[in-house]
């Protein structure tokens, strides 16, 4: 059964958290759909229409995790105008950190070592949420700023979904993408992150998986996409709203809906399910960028952040949601 909780704060927060800065790293390499065709049995305009993907990012030998996530957390902290020393915790999202060569890191160090990369001596961990890993990685951060167990924390969604790909699978070949987003979390004037949303669905529980296979060799992302469709429309809105009830606002009342960009048949029967006006600007990353899983909703803001869309102090309403099936939403200030 789907159970949605609402996670109130245990009391008046002595330092309100929002978000003070947003950085992002997309991949070098562009790969169309005609590309994926080489080794899919399937067809560009199949995958456009199944999707809504035209092109996605595949990270090259040098673009590791650990570098990619270094990278994009540098831009936050540079945005933030926040100095490396004055971070106090760093909180990593991911599903494809397999520690091989395209890690960058030894296994379950892949935090630390962005850390180090960033010249950051502070506590360093991992989020275990796949696509959702971004959403549930900033209630974590606000919950510590809030408490004054840190006065600013990074939290980075990175990905290199290429690396448990089986090219020939039809659910998944076209779909994930690599790339990294980063935001930095402190101390506001005024609260910046609602309170969050989120929940797990076990009957959902294998709906998507990485596993250990033979062929092709290593973990390898499995995913019953028709399973995922109807689950997130027909769960989704009711998710979506519940957010945007707990922080007191409505969908006309938001400047942007920015979902996780898993694929763009859902996220725009959830916009419309919801009922957010024309004027609320949806995030579509996905349509160039591939679905790249913990990374997609950092990178999405950016993109609209950098493009204009969203300006300082606008509201947007985030819902992540992947394996598990776990998910997690809020709404955010612009910074």
């Amino acid at each position: 059964m789907n159970t949605t909780y609402a996670v109130p704060a245990p009391g008046p927060a002595r330092h309100p958290a929002a978000l003070l800065g947003i950085g992002a790293y997309r991949p070098r390499r562009i790969v169309t759909n005609e590309e994926i065709c080489r080794t899919l049995d399937s067809s560009p305009e199949w995958i456009l229409r199944r999707s809504g993907i035209s092109t996605r990012c595949f990270a090259g030998p040098g673009e590791t995790l650990a570098e990619m996530g270094a990278t994009a957390a540098g831009k936050a902290l540079a945005d933030a105008g926040v100095a490396p020393d004055e971070v106090d915790e760093i909180l990593v999202a991911t599903m494809s950190d397999t520690g091989t060569a395209g890690s960058g890191a030894p296994p379950g160090e892949l935090a630390a070592e962005i850390g180090r990369r960033l010249g950051v001596p502070a506590a360093a961990r991992q989020v275990g949420a796949a696509c959702a890993g971004f959403t549930v990685g900033l209630a974590l951060a606000a919950g510590s700023v809030a408490t004054g167990q840190a006065r600013t924390c990074l939290v980075i969604g990175v990905e290199r979904m290429s690396d448990i790909l089986d090219p020939r699978d039809r659910s998944t070949a076209f779909l994930f993408s690599d790339g990294a987003g980063a935001a930095l979390v402190g101390r506001g004037t005024e609260p910046g992150i609602g309170t969050v949303v989120w929940g797990t669905d076990p009957g959902m529980r294998d709906a998507i998986t990485v596993r250990e296979e033979p062929e092709p060799v290593g973990p390898v992302i499995r995913m019953r996409g028709a399973s995922v469709f109807r689950w997130a429309v027909t769960h989704l809105p009711d998710v979506v709203r519940e957010i945007l009830a707990r922080s007191g606002v409505g969908p006309a009342d938001v400047q942007a809906f920015v979902p996780h960009q898993a694929n763009l048949r859902i996220i725009e029967a959830v916009a419309q399910s919801v009922g957010f006006p024309a004027e609320v600007a949806v995030a579509r990353d996905i349509v160039d960028q591939g679905n790249t899983s913990a990374a997609s909703i950092p990178l999405a803001l950016d993109r609209l952040r950098t493009s204009g869309t969203l300006a300082e102090g606008d509201l947007a309403v985030l819902i992540g949601f992947g394996a598990g099936l776990t998910y997690a939403g809020m709404v955010i200030r612009i910074p």
